[in-house]
């Protein structure tokens, strides 16, 4: 097995434990709640859940935002707009997708594409719990993304692209589905350009969303090497030490 499939799949595995961790007999009464022990488990890693403000999440079911491991708040980020088609890479269980689908109403339109089954599984429990019509999830992996060229108008992500072995791909990927003049707004963890790989090893797992992270001086050369303009990568908050959440936007000229 390839580091890459290990890598992977063990990703996969994580984000699997995360959505079940809420009780999918208890989601069906719209009233999720993990055991304390399941819960501690899947939100190692989640950095951001307290980036939401109280009334963006009274809107959602709860699970949406109990099985999430992000490390921010896109939807804000972003800055989406009524009647634009927003992407959220690693969808999850749906939190950034719905949320996203409220801003950009009923002309918009939002996609999620996750890997996992579980979690799409969840998150389209949490669509149909939600009533929103304006969405859709896809199984696909962020490294090749199942839309078609110059789709979207905005993409958003929440701490996963560093999660992805080959971030050269996503980066071209990213490019290629949004429309000229389209924009991406994430959260991500970004790493103090100081630090060498194994600096971030030792400071986190891959899979813990901290060893994978690029750089802010890589980050952004990423970006400009597959077309993206304007780049500007932001910390918003340390997640240990010379590592931080970050604030990425950038625009497809």
């Amino acid at each position: 097995m390839s580091d890459t499939t290990e890598t992977r799949d063990r990703v996969r595995e994580r984000y699997a434990a995360a959505a079940q961790s809420v009780e999918p007999s208890c989601c069906d009464t719209d009233c999720c709640s993990p055991t304390a022990e399941a819960f501690e488990t899947s939100t190692s890693g989640d950095f951001g859940t307290w980036l939401y403000e109280a009334d963006q999440l009274s809107a959602i079911p709860d699970g949406a935002a109990l099985a999430s491991l992000g490390c921010g708040n896109p939807t804000v980020v972003a800055e989406l707009q009524p009647g634009e088609t927003v992407l959220d890479l690693g969808s999850g269980a749906g939190l950034d997708v719905l949320l996203s689908a409220r801003r950009v109403g009923p002309q918009g339109f939002a996609y999620g594409i996750d890997m996992t089954d579980e979690m799409l599984e969840l998150a389209r429990k949490h669509q149909q719990q939600s009533g929103a019509t304006n969405v859709e999830f896809r199984k696909g992996t962020i490294e090749d993304i199942p839309l078609e060229n110059e789709t979207v108008d905005v993409i958003i992500s929440n701490c996963v692209i560093n999660l992805s072995t080959d971030k050269p791909a996503v980066f071209a990927e990213m490019f290629r589905v949004l429309r000229p003049g389209g924009r991406l707004g994430v959260a991500d963890v970004v790493a103090d350009d100081q630090l060498s790989a194994a600096d971030r090893l030792e400071r986190g797992s891959w899979v813990g969303c901290i060893a994978g992270a690029l750089s802010f001086e890589e980050y952004a050369a990423g970006l400009e090497a597959v077309g993206f303009e304007g780049v500007s990568i932001e910390p918003s908050h340390e997640v240990a030490d010379g590592m931080h959440s970050a604030i990425v936007k950038a625009t497809k000229p």
